[in-house]
């Protein structure tokens, strides 16, 4: 990138570092699914659980953009379109037990969301602080760098919540970050199946 560490905005990751620090990456957000969802039926907290559905999202879509590093446009569109509809299949669950959790409104552990939450934030910020060398480059590397730092901002809200419940002693703050990080879900999943669509019928 012309701006950052001598890379242009034609990186396509083609890089030995590059793609060590993307396994690195990969590998924090599967740990993590692994402990927030767990945490998160501790808790009872659907904040936690949708997190940690976003981690393994976020382990999935790595490992699909480190495997399509220099293929063709078609393979990358075809890569595209399976995030965008493994996203809209997690938000469509978040969603679900959201609403499930508006009729079923047992307390949160906030301790359990907080604490996880901490933990969370320090994942993403070492995920950040390894990519943000490549934070510049075609729409696979960029995608990367977006989806980490996004879920930093993801986790103070997570964070943010745990204060709530434990301030208002009930547990709507959780329900609604939940109903929010499913409404980015299927947002990012909406955008991305239609630049994968759009990509593809000019491949015709």
């Amino acid at each position: 990138m012309s701006g950052c560490c001598g890379h242009s905005t034609n990186f396509e990751g083609l890089s030995a570092d590059y793609k060590r620090r993307l396994w690195i990456v990969i590998v924090l957000n599967a740990t993590m699914f692994l402990v927030e969802m767990s945490a998160g039926q501790l808790a009872q907290s659907q904040a936690l659980q949708a997190d940690a559905l976003d981690f393994l999202g976020d382990a999935l879509t790595y490992g699909i953009s480190l495997a399509v590093i220099g293929k063709s446009v078609g393979i990358r569109s075809t890569a595209a379109l399976a995030k965008g509809i493994s996203l809209a299949l997690m938000g469509t669950w978040v969603f679900g037990a959201t609403l499930y959790r508006v009729f079923y409104l047992g307390l949160p552990e906030a301790s359990i969301m907080g604490g996880v939450g901490f933990l969370a934030l320090a994942t993403n910020v070492a995920s950040v602080l390894l990519l943000v060398r490549y934070k510049d480059g075609d729409a696979n590397v960029r995608s990367v760098w977006l989806c980490s730092r996004n879920d930093a901002i993801g986790n103070v809200a997570v964070i943010i919540a745990a204060l709530a419940v434990w301030g208002t002693a009930t547990g709507w703050p959780d329900v609604i970050v939940a109903a929010v990080m499913a409404g980015l879900f299927l947002s990012s999943a909406f955008q991305i199946v239609t630049q994968a669509l759009h990509e593809r019928r000019h491949l015709v």
